[in-house]
């Protein structure tokens, strides 16, 4: 059986394309910050440097050990300390599960409008790469419990 149009019929024709395609740029890692190559439980590589020890790492070379071991040694203190730092966002790697520290301890880094970002620790040593490597002025305080 063979189909026919029936009277009237229009054959349907393509509709041209008025927009160009759509298309991305990419464009290639030109960051001199150093970045955070390994992670596993317990250490983590800052340019291939294995630190085993909680430690803050920036963009802009910092690079030391952080006084805090565990999420449950953190004091108002140690946000006070963050908030000297030169950055404008800082990444809080909370050991192996996503916590949150008390809003009031925040109030330094929000009176110098820094913004702050917790997460696990692996997710942030990602979120810093990502940043870091966009020439984000970013410092990642990494818990390694």
């Amino acid at each position: 059986m063979q189909h026919r149009p029936g009277p009237g019929h229009v054959a349907a024709t393509p509709i041209a394309q008025t927009a160009p395609p759509s298309s991305m740029k990419f464009h290639a890692d030109k960051s001199e910050a150093q970045s955070i190559t390994g992670y596993g439980p317990g250490w983590v590589a800052v340019d291939r440097e294995k630190f085993e020890h909680s430690l803050l790492v920036g963009a802009k070379g910092l690079r030391q050990a952080w006084d805090c071991v565990r999420f449950e040694d953190l004091t108002p203190e140690h946000f006070e300390a963050l908030s000297q730092l030169d950055a404008e966002v800082i990444i809080l790697g909370s050991g192996q599960r996503n916590r949150f520290p008390p809003a009031a301890w925040l109030r330094p880094l929000m009176a110098r409008r820094i913004g702050l970002e917790s997460m696990d620790t692996q997710a942030a040593c990602r979120t810093y790469n990502i940043l870091a490597s966009e020439g984000r002025n970013v410092v990642a305080a990494l818990l390694l419990e």
